[in-house]
């Protein structure tokens, strides 16, 4: 099971533990993260799950689609560690896996 460590847009960490085979967009709103919208429900539709994942992390990450590269240009908040939380698969070689809750666009 992979431990997840989110950060807050306040800046508060929490660790939580996830499951293999689900979306960290997923895990963060099972664990009660409303500031994390995700209004689509994962359809890669909007960018409303918006992360920035930690640097230590990104080259461990697929690549991101077209599609999520689309999305995210919509977003003020971009940076080179934005993802959409909804296309990041947890499995055991994520465990620890850092992100942090970007701004609200």
């Amino acid at each position: 099971m992979p431990r997840l460590t989110i950060v807050t847009r306040a800046g508060d960490e929490h660790v939580i533990d996830a499951r293999a085979g689900y979306s960290v967009m997923e895990a963060i709103r099972d664990a009660g993260f409303d500031e994390l919208l995700a209004l689509c429900g994962g359809c890669l539709s909007c960018a409303t799950c918006h992360v920035h994942v930690d640097p230590e992390w990104t080259g461990r990450l697929k690549p991101r689609s077209e599609d999520e590269d689309d999305l995210l240009d919509a977003s003020d908040h971009r940076t080179e560690e934005s993802r959409l939380s909804c296309q990041i698969e947890l499995d055991d070689g994520l465990d620890g896996l850092r992100v942090t809750i970007a701004p609200e666009d």
